[in-house]
Formats: C-alpha cells, sequence, structure tokens
C-alpha cells in the first residue's frame, strides 16, 4: 500500500512503556513519527532507567534524551506532540485508540499472550513476540528471541515460543535474574546501577533477602513498596559489569524497534516523505 504523507503525519500507539516497547518507541519518535504510549495504572519495568512506564509515577521519564510525559486526557496528545515530547496515558485497555485513531498499534507488552489485540484496531497492527499470528492477530509479527533471528519482521505464522530461560550474557542465564521468593512487599537495598558481588543483599520481600547469584552491575530494579508474587522477576545483573548499559537501551530493543520500522515502512511505503 503506497502512501505519500509524511512520517510526522503517522500516528503511533505503542501498547507499554516497557523496556523494550520504550525502546521502539524512542526509535520510530527519532525517526519523526508521532508516538503514543499506554500503560496500566502499576507498571513493574525492570530496566527502568530505560522505559517510558516510570511516567507514570514521576510524571516524566527521559530515556536518551527523549522526554516522556504523564497526561491524564486525550486531548493532551497533540500539544505534547507539537512539543516534540512522547505522552503516556494510564489506558489498560488502549480506549485511546478511539479518540486519536493511529494509523499504527504495536502491541508491545511482550505478555507471551495475546491480551486482546486485534488485527482490526489501526489500519497498520504489529505485535511483539510469541502469541500472536501474522495475519490473522497482527498484520506483522516480531521476532522477539535472542539469536539469528531477533529483530526479524514476519509477515505470516508466528514468533518461537518462550522458552522461560533468559539470553545468555557471558555465559550465564537464570543466575542473572532475580526474582521474589515468595508473595508480599518487594524493598530495594540498592539501586541500578551499582556493583555487585555474588551473595550480596539487593533487596527483600516479606523480610526475606534477595540475594546476587553472580558478579556484576545491577542492570535493572522494579521499584521499591511494590507487593509481587512469588517467582516475579524483580531485578535483573549484567555480568559485564559495564554501569553504562543501565542506562542505554539494549541492543535487543534496538533490534526489535527496527523489525517494527521496517512493518511500518514496508506498509506505507518507503517513499513517504521525510
Amino acid at each position: 500500500m503506497k502512501n505519500t504523507r509524511g512520517i510526522s503525519d503517522i500516528k503511533v500507539c505503542v501498547k507499554s512503556g516497557g523496556d523494550i516497547a520504550s525502546g521502539v518507541a524512542w526509535r520510530l519518535h527519532k525517526c519523526g513519527f508521532k508516538v503514543l504510549i499506554t500503560e496500566i495504572g502499576e507498571p513493574m519495568a525492570v530496566r527502568r532507567k530505560v522505559s517510558f512506564c516510570e511516567a507514570v509515577y514521576d510524571g516524566r521519564a527521559v530515556v536518551e534524551g527523549v522526554e516522556a510525559l504523564l497526561i491524564q486526557k486525550a486531548e493532551d496528545v497533540h500539544p505534547l506532540w507539537d512539543e516534540g515530547k512522547i505522552p503516556v496515558l494510564v489506558d489498560p485497555a488502549c480506549e485511546i485508540m478511539h479518540r486519536i485513531r493511529p494509523d499504527v498499534v504495536i502491541d508491545a507488552i511482550v505478555a507471551k499472550r495475546n491480551r486482546g489485540t486485534s488485527i482490526d484496531d489501526a489500519p497498520l497492527v504489529i505485535a511483539l513476540g510469541p502469541g500472536f499470528e501474522a495475519e490473522r492477530d497482527a498484520h506483522f509479527v516480531v521476532e522477539t528471541n535472542r539469536g539469528h533471528f531477533l529483530g526479524r519482521l514476519l509477515t505470516n505464522g508466528s514468533a518461537d515460543p518462550n522458552t522461560g530461560v533468559p539470553g545468555p550474557v557471558l555465559g550465564f542465564t537464570t543466575e542473572r535474574v532475580l526474582r521474589a521468593p515468595l508473595d508480599g512487599l518487594w524493598l530495594n537495598k540498592l539501586d541500578i546501577g551499582d556493583q555487585v558481588s555474588k551473595g550480596d543483599p539487593v533487596g527483600s520481600v516479606a523480610e526475606m533477602t534477595v540475594e546476587a547469584a553472580v558478579d556484576g552491575v545491577l542492570r535493572g530494579m522494579i521499584r521499591g513498596g511494590i507487593h509481587v508474587q512469588k517467582g516475579l522477576k524483580v531485578g535483573d545483573i549484567d555480568p559485564r559489569g559495564i554501569s553504562e548499559y543501565c542506562f542505554t537501551i539494549s541492543e535487543k530493543a534496538l533490534a526489535i524497534a527496527g523489525g517494527v520500522l521496517d512493518g511500518i515502512l514496508r506498509f506505507y511505503g518507503r517513499g513517504m516523505r521525510t
């Protein structure tokens, strides 16, 4: 489908403001698209320093120089777009779609299943990861599994199923992920960017200490004071130990964002005005 509209005319609604979704939103915003993010009332992003969903708590979030602001109603979207900022709206059901009528809807929740996205939600619907089938649930699906096909745009079929095993970093997989040992209130003792050694306490749930299982840097951690369920991912240690990586968008998120951009350009035509 060819279209002579300018990139700045294309409205994109990104469902979720987590780190993968934020990488997508950031790249599309930098390319000139009008980007809106919808979120739930209590986001639990682990990589908070690169997640626009933090605006839900703080009113504002900045990721690599791009600013997102929390809004309260659909009428606030266009003024922020005019200011070159990304609006974030608490709207779990994404009802704002009916008001702004986006040209593109991106399901970036990465929930491993479809939580209600329909191929009829917009002229172009792109879904990230498993739980979606291209041409049925969305027009395109983007592969989110690390490996040779990461970021590839799928025009039919589904992404690889969830393995339940984090991608290896210096040979470490499950060891680098911090999980809640039981239900209760999460309290953090350290902060993102802190260096840790194996055995260091990083936080607690209901007074049960959560310790680092590997040496490295604390790349991500959910906000303190949130009630969590047993097994929930509450933190992430990067064994490479490079603090800068905690505050910049990951290569995985940018690869996935590239797949999304590929889908938008294929659908609306490479001849769009810039």
